[in-house]
């Protein structure tokens, strides 16, 4: 685990499960969406363009965000295969939800990323095996505008229902099973992302 960083922030990492030309993200709809996008291989009515969606590479920060797929319109968690290429335009043309010193030379030159770019990146506490906070933090990117349609129609590369595993997973974990839990997980490294990126959204080196 990395350290805490010179800044004296908890170290913030983006971490996933990709190969040399993907990467996951995790979603969680109610059955109305998630059943549908699963079978068109992409998101269509009554999946809303004109609203933004948030889109989680760390698996165990969307079981805590969804309850692990128990939550009332979180009941379905899919694994959207991406393209490094769309994840990395859409780290480009994004803004922090908060201002960062580290980050921004003013409060109004943040405000004004936020109001020209249409992506946000947060920063939230990574999450354990049992959902409790850990001191890294696991990264959210929120698409709209021009960055929801280049998702839907270009970025996706495959999708995947994992609710039954989401279960089996969660099972496990009441049960004390924690092994077995962690056999289950999938295997997320730190993604390399460019200098001028991880610069962008205020992330550390993984060195």
């Amino acid at each position: 685990m990395l350290a805490e960083t010179s800044t004296g922030n908890p170290p913030r990492t983006l971490k996933g499960r990709y190969n040399d030309s993907t990467i996951t993200v995790y979603q969680a709809y109610p059955e109305a969406i998630a059943g549908r996008a699963v079978s068109a291989g992409t998101f269509v009515p009554p999946f809303k363009r004109d609203r933004m969606t948030w889109i989680k590479p760390s698996y165990l920060w969307m079981m805590y965000r969804s309850g692990w797929a128990q939550k009332s319109g979180q009941e379905r968690v899919l694994a959207i295969e991406i393209t490094r290429q769309g994840l990395e335009w859409a780290l480009s043309h994004s803004a922090l939800s908060h201002f960062s010193p580290e980050v921004h030379s003013s409060r109004e030159d943040w405000r004004a990323e936020l109001s020209e770019m249409p992506v946000r990146v947060q920063w939230d506490p990574e999450r354990s095996l049992d959902l409790t906070p850990l001191p890294g933090r696991a990264i959210q990117v929120g698409l709209s505008g021009e960055a929801v349609e280049r998702y839907v129609d270009s970025w996706i590369v495959s999708m995947t229902d994992i609710t039954a595993l989401v279960h089996e997973v969660h099972s496990a974990v009441r049960a004390g099973q924690v092994a077995k839990a962690n056999s289950m997980l999938p295997v997320e490294s730190v993604y390399p992302l460019p200098e001028s990126i991880r610069r962008r959204i205020g992330a550390d080196s993984a060195d």
